[in-house]
């Protein structure tokens, strides 16, 4: 009885049947993981530099324009019209606009205020338009939501409460006189 036990187990651990299973069962979740935040990190990047993308063109045009003074929806559609790949763009971006005195320099601050689903309404943010000569900082952010926000790149990044994640941008010009 044991010799017959042994003779099995024997050709049992000699029989060499589904190692590549074992070898695909193992290796495959990695794989995939890897393709999943690869997918991500690159609609990420996709994402950010259309949006750098958008501002540079929205910038470009103010700083060249007639000298008036351009408003928040129309900086916020130029800036939309040209960042081709973003989802409910004009709802999911907001501006930011201040001037800079080129002797005493301001900056924008730390805080980026993004917007946010469950808002009502929309806070109040400092948006100058400025004047001829004067320098200006603008900042960008956009909130999206992820492809896969359950896998690991997509649970490490901050996000909001509503579970959307952000990219900022941020533009420096001199709008040019008349």
């Amino acid at each position: 009885m044991i010799s017959l036990i042994r003779r099995t187990l024997r050709a049992f651990r000699r029989n060499e049947d589904g190692s590549a299973s074992v070898e695909f069962v193992l290796v495959f979740p990695i794989y995939l993981g890897l393709m999943i935040m690869s997918l991500e990190l690159s609609m990420i990047t996709l994402r950010h530099v259309m949006l750098e993308r958008g501002l540079d063109i929205a910038v470009r045009d103010i700083r060249l324009g007639t000298g008036t003074a351009p408003t928040h929806d129309a900086i916020k559609d130029r800036i939309c019209e040209e960042a081709l790949v973003i989802n409910e763009c004009s709802t999911n971006l907001r501006l930011e606009m201040v001037p800079s005195d080129m002797r005493n320099l301001t900056t924008l601050g730390g805080e980026v205020m993004c917007t946010e689903r469950e808002e009502q309404g929309e806070p109040v943010l400092s948006f100058t338009p400025g004047q001829q000569n004067q320098l200006m900082f603008l900042r960008a952010c956009l909130q999206y939501d992820p492809i896969f926000p359950a896998w690991e790149l997509g649970s490490r990044l901050q996000s909001s409460a509503s579970g959307q994640l952000s990219i900022v941008s941020m533009s420096a010009f001199v709008q040019e006189p008349l």
